[in-house]
Formats: structure tokens, C-alpha cells, sequence
């Protein structure tokens, strides 16, 4: 498997502390095609970080990682220190029947939960592959009834796609060139082809009319406004409540905990904040939400700032840092919007250099839990999730992780002939 010859050439790099300074810019959370993407292939992603400057990637795919073997040789020919990770989304039974929201702003007790720093899908244990085949088949019975609910809505209103959950896969396929085996559908990937069957069917004077029939209310895209009608399909069908919309069944958070630790990887939070109006209760004030954090021993946390204002930024990176949590940053990259891959808040703004820094030190400490666990030693944390005590979560053994990673990444770009 080609992931695993990636692993043990990231093994070669070794886990030693080093002076390398930490590198200038990072990202930590990108998704790949086929999931849901912003990128037509793999080599385009690394491609565009490799122009852009970015000396370490981080994938962070939903339910399949075979498409990490391809990521991580390209990345380590151009110089660039992949990131193993993942994101999966549970729920909270206690905090849904107390009606709180988390980092899902329309379903309380839902809770998107990342996985950092994964090393040991290559071959996967008994325990991961059984949860991880409880996610794929409820998602992708969940996505054949939601298909064939739309294909009904749109015909209702004289529009038959011939589009099923087959079909849609086919699409994807043909768009990325990826393996059937990989793919699995998001509500994004069908919302795309029902767009792309309607501009087929429907001419473009039409498409407003036909779309207000189908979705009972008047659009507020342009008729060749191809992702604004994506998204007003999802919005107006798919979600809670509306017309083609089929209850989701989930991990416990327990379970994604156990998921992301047997990965060998580190729990961590991915914060909304004010990436919802208002912010939620579980986030806010920022006091609260790390003393959730700690509850929940989840030592981690991970901003999408494209989502969040400078101020907001501010407010809560150094703080949770300050608490003793290593902090990441990332685009996401889970729309057809192709941003640049360095990071930044809301309306274009530069992330501040302060913050900035804070990334790039957590970017690193991954990189070292990878090196740390690839070499077998224990890395920020363990196999249960627990800090690793030769570490902890003090600013001096923070600080020390950032300094394996950073002579990681370091090698990585010498390797490849790369100047830094």
C-alpha cells in the first residue's frame, strides 16, 4: 500500500529535537477529492500549496484514507510535511436532550470531532474497522434515500434526472478519477449533480421558475449561478426539517474518541465560534469552552478562521493556548470556492502575526506525534487519549513537540531539494 511506504519514509526522518525555526506557513486541515472539494485532484491540492509557500499540509477526510498514500508522496516530493488526520461527526446524547448546540449550528448535540496526527490505518485493527464500517453504512444508506427523495422532488416538477445514489458516485468518479472504493457521498457531492442535471435539462430562463416549484420558494441565485444553487438545494431540501431530509445516525462522541485515539491520533476540536451567530453556549465565553474542553479531555483545538473575524480570533486562540492546549489552523477547502491555502479570517483579513505563530507551533507539535509514534515512542498523547506526561501540556514541553516537528519538516524540505 502506497500509504504505508509514505509512513515508513516519514519513520526514516526520525523524532530528535532540533533548532530548525518553526516554518512560515501552514494548514492543517484540507479535505481531499473525493471528498467534497475545493481541489479536482490530489496533485492540484499539493500543487497549489507547493506555489503558495506552504511547507506543511494536513488532510482531514471523512471515512476512507486511501487517497493519503498519493497525498503523502506528493507532498514529500515537493518538500512539503504531510499531516494524517481525520473528521468525524457524533453526537451527544446529554447535551441533545438539553437542547445545547456545539459546533453544529442547527443540531444540538452534534459535534464535528477531528482526529490529528494519524498513523495506524495502515493495516487498520478490528476496533477501527468496525467503527468505521458502522459510519459507511449508515452514511451511505442515509445518502441513497436522501438521492432518491430529490430525484422525486425534482421530478414532481417535470425535472427527472435519472439521477440514484450509482449515479451520483459515477459523477464523482469521472470528476476526480478516483477509485469507486473511495468514495463516499456527502450531501455536497449530490447537491452538485442535481445543479449540474438541471443546467443539462433546464434552459437557463427556465431554471428559476422550475426551481421555485421545487423548492416551494423563490431562489435567491441567478440561473447560472452554479454553487449558489447548489447550496439553495441543500438548504431548502436537505436540511432539518425539510422535504427530503432523512435522520442521521451517529457515532457517540465516545465512540468518535475511541475512533480517533486506535488511528493513534490526538482529539481535537474544531471551534465555530463566531462562525455562528450567536456563538454557542458550549463556546462561549471562552472561559467555558476550555473548561469543556478539559472535561472532556480533548487537549487540542483547531480553528477554520475563514469563518471568524480578527477580533474574535484574538480573543480565543492565545487564551486556549495560554490554558495549555496545542492550537491548529485550517481552510477546509469543502466547497468549490479555491482560497488560498494559507490561512486567513473572515472578509480576507491576514490572521495576526501573534496567531500565526501559535498555528505554526501547532502544525509542528502534530508533525511531532507523528514522528514520536511513527518511531515508537508516545506522543502528545497516548493510545486513551491521555497526555503524554514526559510532555504534558506546560508551555516548555509544548514547545519541545514543536521543536521535533519543526526539525521534521525541516529534513522533509532537504530531502526534497526545497528551499525554505
Amino acid at each position: 500500500m502506497r500509504v504505508e511506504k509514505v509512513l515508513s519514509k516519514l519513520k526514516e526522518l526520525g523524532s530528535a529535537e532540533g533548532e530548525a525555526p518553526l516554518p512560515a506557513k501552514v494548514n492543517a486541515h484540507i479535505h481531499l477529492p473525493p471528498n467534497f472539494s475545493a481541489f479536482a485532484t490530489v496533485a492540484q491540492a499539493v500543487d497549489l500549496a507547493s506555489q503558495q509557500g506552504v511547507q506543511v499540509l494536513g488532510a482531514s477526510n471523512y471515512y476512507d484514507y486511501d487517497v493519503y498514500g498519493e497525498f503523502g508522496e506528493l507532498a514529500l516530493a515537493r518538500g512539503i510535511y504531510p499531516l494524517f488526520g481525520l473528521e468525524v461527526i457524533a453526537m451527544s446524547e446529554p447535551l441533545r436532550a438539553a437542547g445545547a448546540k456545539i459546533n453544529d449550528p442547527g443540531n444540538p448535540g452534534k459535534i464535528y470531532v477531528c482526529g490529528k496526527g494519524i498513523t495506524r490505518f495502515a493495516p487498520m485493527n478490528a476496533d477501527v474497522s468496525r467503527l468505521l464500517g458502522v459510519i459507511r453504512k449508515n452514511d451511505s444508506a442515509r445518502m441513497r434515500q436522501m438521492t432518491a427523495k430529490l430525484a422525486e422532488a425534482f421530478e414532481r416538477q417535470g425535472v427527472r434526472t435519472g439521477l440514484d445514489a450509482e449515479a451520483v458516485i459515477d459523477r464523482v468518479v469521472k470528476r476526480h478519477g478516483s477509485p469507486r472504493t473511495q468514495v463516499y457521498l456527502q450531501e455536497r457531492h449530490v447537491c452538485q449533480a442535481f445543479q449540474e442535471r438541471l443546467f443539462e435539462l433546464v434552459q437557463a430562463e427556465r431554471r428559476i421558475a422550475k426551481l421555485t416549484a421545487i423548492f416551494g420558494a423563490a431562489p435567491k441565485s441567478g440561473p447560472d449561478e452554479a454553487v449558489k444553487i447548489q447550496n439553495e438545494i441543500r438548504s431548502h431540501l436537505m436540511k432539518t426539517g425539510k422535504p427530503v431530509f432523512v435522520e442521521e445516525s451517529f457515532l457517540s462522541l465516545e465512540e468518535a474518541y475511541e475512533l480517533i485515539v486506535q488511528l493513534g491520533g490526538i482529539p481535537c476540536y474544531p471551534v465555530l465560534a463566531d462562525g455562528q451567530n450567536p456563538i454557542s453556549t458550549y463556546e462561549s465565553p471562552v472561559e467555558k469552552l476550555i473548561e469543556n474542553l478539559k472535561s472532556a479531555k480533548v487537549w487540542m483545538a483547531e480553528f477554520i478562521p475563514v469563518r471568524n473575524s480578527v477580533e474574535t480570533i484574538l480573543k480565543y486562540v492565545p487564551e486556549i493556548r495560554r490554558a495549555g492546549f496545542v492550537v491548529t489552523a485550517g481552510t477546509e477547502h469543502n466547497t468549490l470556492d479555491l482560497i488560498g491555502i494559507e490561512p486567513t479570517c473572515s472578509n480576507g483579513k491576514a490572521v495576526p502575526e501573534q496567531v500565526m505563530a501559535i498555528f505554526r507551533e501547532g502544525a509542528c507539535v502534530v508533525a511531532a506525534h507523528q514522528q514520536l509514534n511513527l518511531n515508537g515512542r508516545v506522543g502528545f498523547t497516548d493510545d486513551r487519549g491521555r497526555l503524554n506526561p514526559a510532555y504534558g501540556n506546560n508551555d516548555e514541553g509544548i514547545r519541545r513537540l514543536a521543536k521535533i516537528g519543526a526539525a521534521a519538516v525541516a529534513r522533509v524540505a532537504v530531502n526534497a531539494g526545497v528551499r525554505v
